[in-house]
């Protein structure tokens, strides 16, 4: 988790090292006296850690904090140093540092946070809510939300539309009426309201060497203990009312879960027991039992977290990317009427539409989501030639990993073609990874590659992006933001 991006790195150039058990070296970054690169870190994090690998490698120390407070991170920017934190030993780095268990006092131990049996357990509840099957028939309420988006931009003022904005909306409206069903409008408004508060006071928790108790009545408990009650409020509410309404409660129609969605309503809402509320109050086995109330609660606001952010930023940064660039706009255009014509598209226009596709990956490269992991070690481990020390908060970094020379020539440069099967072939497989990997892979990556193109197909078929604003300021916290206007200015096709 991470600060604020900057132009260009800080001014610290010399090295120091530790020598770990096995008598090799970990380089560590130099900071200041007695405070590291604590201020490094929060003034320019993501540029700090891109300059920790360009300055010393692959696996680098940063300390931060007074003494006695200090943190140390180990850092790990290779692919192959990144396969062996998230998948060949997952078992020996946990979820346990300080961010995450702010995330689970604030959101609950649901399919984010959890471990151990506690995660296994619900894994094995939600996995068949989110089969390619399952997912490809929510593909109708995704354009529905697009269409009415779109049906907004013909009234933007000068006909400049901020898209950061315009997508955490459509992705916020999108998730909400999957999870909700009818129940979008009020669910969109408190989430709306209440998670920046939250997701500051979280982070800001997090990245704290002390904090008051969370019951003492400061000022930001509590701003925050207002925002949590309300957010559950609003969730328990419609758990309760479906709950006590046994006809809202069901497995999705099979014909709708298997159709090949083509073509949409508008204005239709997801029949009773098809939102994905209803079917994860219907989710048990004979081993797992079922979720009680608080526990539906933790696993929605997971989703609602996880499902809306991460999504709206794939989305904003292939537009804003795409308007920066208007020959490869064009090309996406011409494959998006080669294919579609003038119908809605569906699940199985995916694997139609490869430069699409591209695109979208291309700027989830450029632009993760999620641009840096956290880790904690159970045992020391050798991690390309270095040991890390059992105990220690590791670090991985998409933002960097993504940008790695050894395997993106000319890195900073947006190019979809990259990520042709051929080119996708010979990289490491973990050279990219805005989804994790591993045995906690994000079990949502279908659907928000399946969100991300439905709505981009429909978007760049309707209107064209020139960009007003040509570079955008970005900050990472839970997810990576904005922190400034994104604005592009559209125009209807052909208009």
């Amino acid at each position: 988790m991470t600060a604020t991006q900057s132009a260009g790195p800080g001014k610290s150039t010399s090295t120091s090292t530790t020598t770990n058990a096995a008598g090799t070296q970990v380089p560590r970054l130099a900071g200041v006296p007695l405070l590291g690169s604590l201020l490094d870190l929060r003034s320019d994090s993501l540029g700090t850690y891109l300059r920790a690998r360009g300055e010393h490698g692959d696996v680098v120390r940063i300390t931060a904090g007074p003494p006695g407070l200090r943190a140390e991170l180990y850092c790990v920017f290779s692919a192959e140093g990144v396969q062996q934190v998230l998948a060949s030993q997952a078992a020996n780095f946990r979820k346990d540092n300080a961010v995450y268990q702010e995330v689970r006092d604030a959101f609950g131990n649901g399919l984010l946070t959890s471990q151990d049996e506690d995660y296994l357990r619900q894994r094995r509840l939600v996995q068949p809510l989110f089969t390619k099957r399952r997912v490809d028939g929510y593909a109708d309420a995704v354009a529905e939300e697009t269409a009415s988006t779109l049906a907004g931009w013909e009234q933007a003022p000068d006909g400049i539309v901020d898209v950061s904005d315009a997508m955490m909306e459509l992705a916020l409206r999108a998730v909400a009426r999957i999870l909700f069903g009818t129940d979008v409008d009020t669910t969109v408004d408190v989430v709306d309201r209440c998670f920046p508060v939250i997701t500051e006071y979280v982070l800001r928790r997090g990245y704290s060497p002390v904090n008051f108790p969370r019951n003492w009545p400061t000022p930001g408990n509590r701003r925050a203990a207002a925002a949590l009650d309300e957010l559950y409020g609003v969730c328990d509410e419609i758990i309760a009312r479906r709950r006590r309404d046994p006809g809202t409660t069901g497995a999705m129609n099979e014909a709708t879960a298997g159709a090949d969605t083509t073509a949409t309503t508008a204005g239709t809402s997801a029949a009773p027991g098809e939102d994905l509320l209803s079917l994860l109050a219907a989710a048990t086995s004979a081993d797992d039992a079922e979720f009680d109330a608080t526990e539906l609660r933790e696993q929605v606001l997971i989703f609602l977290l996880a499902g809306h952010e991460t999504t709206a930023t794939s989305l904003s940064f292939s537009l804003h990317l795409l308007a920066r660039h208007p020959e490869l706009q064009d090309r996406a255009r011409e494959e998006i009427a080669a294919v579609l014509g003038g119908r809605t598209p569906g699940a199985a226009d995916l694997d139609r539409l490869p430069y699409l596709t591209q695109v979208l990956k291309e700027a989830m490269r450029l632009y993760p989501a999620a641009p840096v992991m956290g880790r904690r070690s159970v045992h020391a481990t050798e991690i390309d030639g270095h040991t890390v020390p059992a105990g220690a908060d590791v670090i991985l970094a998409p933002w960097v990993t993504h940008r790695h020379p050894g395997y993106w020539p000319d890195p900073e440069r947006f190019d979809p073609d990259r990520f042709t099967p051929e080119a996708e072939a010979a990289r490491p497989r973990y050279a990219w990874f805005p989804f994790g990997g591993g045995p906690r892979a994000c079990i949502g990556q279908h659907f928000s590659m399946l969100e991300s193109v439905i709505a981009l197909a429909m978007i760049l078929r309707e209107y064209e992006f020139e960009a007003v604003d040509t570079e955008i300021a970005v900050s990472a916290g839970i997810t990576l933001n904005t922190t400034g206007p994104a604005r592009c200015r559209v125009r209807r096709v052909g208009a």
